[in-house]
């Protein structure tokens, strides 16, 4: 009788070598990043061009003047003011309001845990369609914050239809939407802090706000930077929330990249100009990026030099 060994059979198949094999598995980030990078650099492309889509005819290269009109431009200064202020007041906001619920959900319990989990709801509904719940509340005529603000004496109070108060209704409807997303980052970077120093900390009695300042946030920062990152990358670049409730109004008081961006596109038809401003967004969000991820590599270091 044969041995099993000669009756077995080679396995059949399609077989990679070890040589192509971390091609084919890089293949579809490839793929990703070219479906990225063609996008881009039309975009980079129409940036250059005096581009009009109800002027076909009258497409050519203006070689950079699209963006050194934005130097003597008053509505793009106030874009980059109202983007950069905008950002910095949700981002602002929503971490101190994230790191606050985050340290009283910090106990792992039953309450603690439903708790965190119904703060995430929010998180689950589409900005726009927010954006619409919220113009309906605070709709003057009918809507149930302005009825409650004329109980506290809010008379007539005009929410999102007021260049004095539009900012802050937007602002409110964000904090509202991604404050979660804060928190349970958070959250996990407290409840993934090692438990040896505030042990010791316990032992020795020391003040619960010199523990806070010395050892909790110390260890905390490279999640408070990675949050801040996200949250400050998506906030520079919204669009959903703010058109959604006002267009980008009243007047030029929420025009915002994206805004000003889509209007200059599907309103005035100028392409040239909507591209060059996304291709200045880009840089921003380039450029900030890269102070997060520096300083945030930085603490890294630090931490493994220490460790």
């Amino acid at each position: 009788m044969a041995s099993t060994a000669t009756l077995r059979k080679p396995a059949s198949g399609f077989r990679i070598s070890r040589k192509v094999l971390p091609y084919v598995l890089s293949l579809p980030a490839l793929l990703v990043c070219i479906g990225i990078l063609i996008p881009f650099f039309t975009a980079v492309i129409y940036s250059f061009q005096r581009y009009r889509l109800s002027q076909p005819w009258a497409r050519q290269f203006n070689w950079g003047e699209n963006y050194l009109n934005f130097f003597t431009d008053p509505a793009f200064w106030n874009t980059l003011k109202v983007s950069l202020l905008y950002a910095g007041i949700t981002v602002t906001l929503e971490l101190l309001l994230g790191l606050g619920i985050a340290l009283l959900l910090q106990r792992r319990s039953t309450v603690n845990n439903f708790i965190s989990i119904m703060l995430l709801l929010p998180l689950m509904i589409a900005p726009a369609l927010a954006a619409l719940m919220w113009k309906l509340m605070t709709n003057p005529s009918f809507g149930i914050l302005s009825y409650l603000a004329s109980l506290i004496g809010l008379h007539d109070f005009r929410w999102a239809s007021s260049p004095s108060t539009a900012l802050l209704t937007v602002v409110l409807v964000d904090i509202w939407v991604y404050t979660p997303f804060i928190m349970i980052l958070l959250l996990a970077g407290l409840r993934s802090l090692p438990t040896q120093p505030f042990e010791a900390a316990a032992l020795d009695g020391v003040p619960r706000t010199f523990v806070f300042f010395r050892i909790t946030l110390p260890m905390l920062t490279p999640y408070i930077l990675t949050a801040t990152l996200f949250r400050l990358l998506d906030s520079i670049q919204q669009f959903d929330i703010i058109y959604a409730m006002t267009q980008g109004g009243p007047g030029n008081t929420l025009t915002v990249f994206q805004v000003e961006a889509y209007l200059n596109f599907f309103q005035s038809t100028n392409v040239g100009r909507s591209a060059a401003l996304m291709v200045i967004l880009w840089a921003i969000t380039y450029f900030l990026s890269n102070i997060f991820i520096k300083n945030w590599l930085r603490l890294r270091e630090r931490a493994r030099g220490e460790a």
